[in-house]
């Protein structure tokens, strides 16, 4: 089997399910170890027997990406074992609460805030020097459709997502003159967990699994990939 990542040393946020659970196994499948970031232990270990069944290694991390100061401490783990990162996918957010904007609680606003967009500065701020050491380094942040479109109630989560759009667009431009590639993915409608939770009427067999996404996830995050500071459409990869 073809591992256009051998040796390849990738970080994914938001492992142990979805999205971020398919992604890490597509690319420890083409060769990279990964590490596997997610809150919850158990799910982290079904994923490290999948990816070990399929030949490949990771390194569990269970973390909340609330707790900035551990994103560092990671940082600073990641560069004594490997010395680079080759490939950061930002990948974990949260849905918050579907409300108009004046009945959002502080509560969950900061944590929408915190999860889909501070900690993704954080990871930014923790593994830029890492990204610079690599001789290709890649970082993806997923995106989403109402970052740039607005739909009622759906207020925090968008906003996140909006300052998450053009923060990751203000970094790529910073990284002008550097091997570092930095983009954006919108996924779009699939099949997921949150999405379920959002849209529960909806038929989830009309939407795409996530395993149907992630290799678009590889391909961007290969070093051919060339794109600085686009958001890409996952039926513009198809």
């Amino acid at each position: 089997m073809t591992q256009p990542l051998s040796g390849k040393i990738a970080l994914v946020t938001g492992a142990s399910r979805g999205i971020g659970y398919q992604a890490s196994l597509a690319l420890a499948k083409a060769g990279a170890h990964v590490i596997a970031v997610a809150r919850t232990v158990g799910a982290l270990e079904e994923l490290d027997d999948e990816i070990q069944a399929a030949g490949g290694s990771a390194t569990l991390t269970p973390l909340d990406l609330k707790q900035g100061d551990l994103i560092d401490r990671i940082g600073g783990a990641v560069h004594e074992r490997w010395g680079r990162l080759d490939i950061l996918v930002g990948n974990a957010g949260i849905l918050g609460e579907l409300a108009p904007m004046h009945h959002i609680s502080p509560k969950v606003w900061d944590e929408v805030i915190q999860v889909n967009l501070t900690a993704n500065w954080r990871l930014i701020r923790a593994f830029d020097p890492l990204l610079r050491r690599s001789d290709a380094g890649r970082a993806l942040f997923i995106s989403a459709t109402l970052g740039h479109v607005p739909r009622a109630y759906w207020g925090a989560y968008a906003v996140s997502k909006a300052g998450l759009d053009m923060m990751v667009k203000t970094y790529a431009d910073e990284l002008d003159g550097t091997p570092v590639r930095v983009n954006l993915f919108n996924p779009g409608r699939t099949r997921t967990a949150m999405r379920a939770k959002a849209m529960p009427g909806e038929d989830p067999d009309t939407l795409p699994m996530p395993a149907e996404i992630v290799p678009s996830i590889v391909r961007m995050v290969s070093p051919d990939w060339t794109g600085q500071g686009e958001l890409v459409n996952w039926r513009q990869t198809r």
